[in-house]
């Protein structure tokens, strides 16, 4: 019965759209019946449409006139559906979405061309194979979506297709062998932030008329084909977030049009090939994280248009060929994390749009060469564990605009010179060196500071008042060092709204004396304050309730203060709160139950105090070394009570 209910009704909408189509003129005929049935089938697969981008789909109008979204060519044949989830007028961006199963009726729409589907986000369920019969589709866009399942075989009957973009979905499998071996017409194709696994098809090489291939952030494992040579009109290459091993081909030099190539997260390993010189159009190569070796080919210099070189956490050695001082396009060079060794080259200095020198964590040796004087446009300049063996820092070094200096670990001795009080600086690390003496006065003039690490150093003196200045600064650094006095003028200098509020302090480990200001958590600068490590300081007083006002506090430590007094219940106020160390202190009284229950708390510890009481029960599993030694204390994970 149901089924001559539907025949009967499919009959006499026929019939009205026979009508329909005698009775209005030629330019206005209604787009053919078959077409509009696919699309009102599609319609009725999607449960929730919030932004109603298909209200205007309705059965009885014209879907080449009023539908949105739909375009139509003379014959009345539907030949582009574009609805996509993030489209944008003169006026506006808008984002929305669309929930549903990606309809089969689809592939009836014999004359399609283009597909738009992007960025609806939940788009669910199967790409249908029977999409492989459109045979005119030219785009066909379902990115940012949530599709499952395999990339269809029946894509290889594609051929006329210039873009695929199936990238930000949940597919899986192997690519189809077939698919890249017909789909010739390929200009983009993107399948990135996929679960897809498997080898790159050595097929890849067939699609030479790509100018851009996307395979990020996958599951690829295997080598990168050697077939990728007869991709003659690559522009943009990214296999990078993959578990990709073996070497870079050397057939990659052939790819002359190549301007981005990001191999990075991998497990590539061997050397960077000769040929790499040959990549004459390459502007960005990203190949960090991964396990590649050897030295750097000296025809990396014969790169003419390279912008940037993103070569950390690798295994490089070797010293920095010179020859890279001849790449006078270069704005950011980024090598941390190697056994690159020898000295920096003084061609560097020719470097003269270099923006980012970023040479850390290596074994560079030797003076720095006062060539780099002449990089006027240097923004960063990292050369930080390395065995440079500084002992001063070179005076020229205020001749550059430095945005962030950092020197962490490289040797330097004695005082801060005076020169940095008139330099724009807003990122200092000096941390791990052997400096020593006061914090200087003229410190309130580094007024751009945002980040200052001066840790692990011999400073001996009080914190300036000049230090209230610092109306920028959000990261302090300090930790184990010897200043001594209070902590007043750091917790309480000068902001300008919307900077300047600290997002971390670290002062432990040094001599400086208390009691913590009750005020503190009042202080405009501290009211965004993230990690709080006050730690090893003979500070004594008593926990000011006001930190329980400190709403964003994930990281409060206090161990070894000498603090008394009772844990004061109002620290339950600061709901952000991870972790929370009073241990090695003098505290007395019980543990308040609103602190102990924050809902954020993975780290609780007030071990070697002189609390007593029942510990109140937790959801946090915290190990019993973080309550031993309080004798007074019971319950779990100590003894039970009826044992005391």
């Amino acid at each position: 019965m149901a089924l001559i209910i539907i025949t009967t009704r499919y009959t006499i909408f026929l019939i009205l759209f026979i009508c329909l189509s005698l009775l209005l003129p030629p330019q206005i005929r209604p787009c053919h019946v078959m077409d509009q049935l696919a699309l009102l089938d599609f319609k009725q697969k999607i449960t929730y449409d919030p932004s109603n981008l298909l209200q205007t789909w309705m059965p009885l109008t014209n879907c080449c006139a009023s539908w949105e979204g739909v375009a139509c060519n003379s014959e009345g044949r539907v030949i582009n559906i574009s609805r996509p989830g993030l489209y944008s007028t003169s006026d506006f961006i808008s984002d929305t979405s669309m929930t549903g199963i990606l309809s089969s009726s689809l592939s009836k729409l014999s004359f399609l061309q283009v597909v738009d589907l992007s960025n609806l986000k939940n788009l669910k369920g199967n790409i249908p194979r029977e999409l492989g019969r459109l045979t005119h589709l030219t785009h066909l866009f379902l990115d940012s979506n949530q599709l499952t399942g395999s990339i269809p075989s029946t894509f290889r009957n594609l051929i006329k297709l210039q873009k695929l973009y199936i990238s930000n979905n949940l597919l899986s499998g192997v690519i189809p062998y077939p698919v890249f071996q017909s789909l010739t017409s390929l200009t983009e194709l993107s399948l990135s932030t996929n679960e897809l696994a498997g080898e790159i098809p050595f097929s890849i090489g067939k699609l030479g008329s790509l100018t851009k291939l996307d395979l990020h952030a996958n599951l690829f494992s295997g080598s990168i084909p050697a077939s990728i040579k007869g991709l003659k009109n690559l522009k943009y290459l990214d296999l990078s977030e993959n578990h990709l091993t073996g070497s870079l081909p050397t057939s990659i030099g052939e790819l002359a049009e190549l301007g981005v190539l990001y191999l990075n997260q991998n497990h590539l390993s061997g050397s960077l090939p000769s040929s790499i010189s040959n990549l004459v159009s390459l502007q960005f190569f990203r190949i960090s994280e991964n396990q590649l070796t050897g030295y750097l080919p000296v025809s990396m210099g014969m790169l003419p248009n390279i912008e940037r070189l993103i070569f950390e956490n690798n295994r490089f050695t070797g010293k920095l060929p010179a020859t890279l001082g001849h790449l006078k396009t270069l704005v950011h060079i980024f090598f941390s994390n190697n056994h690159f060794s020898g000295k920096i080259p003084s061609s560097f200095g020719n470097l003269q749009n270099l923006q980012t020198l970023d040479l850390s964590r290596n074994r560079i040796q030797g003076s720095i060469p006062p060539q780099l004087a002449k990089l006027r446009l240097l923004q960063t300049l990292d050369l930080s564990s390395n065995p440079l063996n500084l002992v001063r820092l070179p005076h020229w070094l205020s001749k550059l605009n430095l945005f962030r200096l950092n020197l962490a670990e490289t040797g330097v001795t004695g005082n801060l010179p005076r020169w940095f009080s008139s330099t724009s600086i807003s990122i200092l690390d000096l941390s791990s060196n052997r400096l020593s003496g006061s914090l200087p006065h003229w410190i309130g003039n580094m007024t751009n500071l945002s980040f200052l690490n001066l840790s692990n150093n011999g400073f001996r003196s009080s914190i300036p008042l000049e230090f209230n200045n610092l109306s920028l600064l959000m990261d302090l650094d300090l930790h184990s060092n010897k200043f001594t006095g209070d902590l007043g003028t750091i917790f309480s200098k000068s902001t300008k709204d919307p900077l300047g509020h600290y997002n971390s302090i670290d002062v432990s480990r040094n001599r400086f004396v208390g009691p913590i200001d009750g005020n503190v958590g009042n202080e405009v600068s501290m009211e965004s304050i993230q990690v709080l490590v006050l730690s090893y300081n003979p500070l004594g007083g008593t926990i000011p309730k006001s930190l329980g006002k400190l709403r964003e506090l994930k990281k409060l430590e206090l161990k070894e203060n000498g603090l008394t007094g009772k844990i004061p219940s109002e620290l339950g106020e600061a709901k952000e709160l991870t972790s929370l160390v009073l241990a090695d202190n003098k505290l007395i009284g019980s543990i308040p139950e609103q602190v102990i229950n924050l809902e954020e708390l993975t780290e609780f510890d007030v071990a070697g105090n002189r609390l007593h009481g029942r510990i109140p029960s937790h959801k946090a599993k915290i190990p019993a070394s973080s309550f031993k030694d309080n004798h007074g204390l019971c319950g779990f994970p100590l003894l039970s009570c009826k044992h005391h």
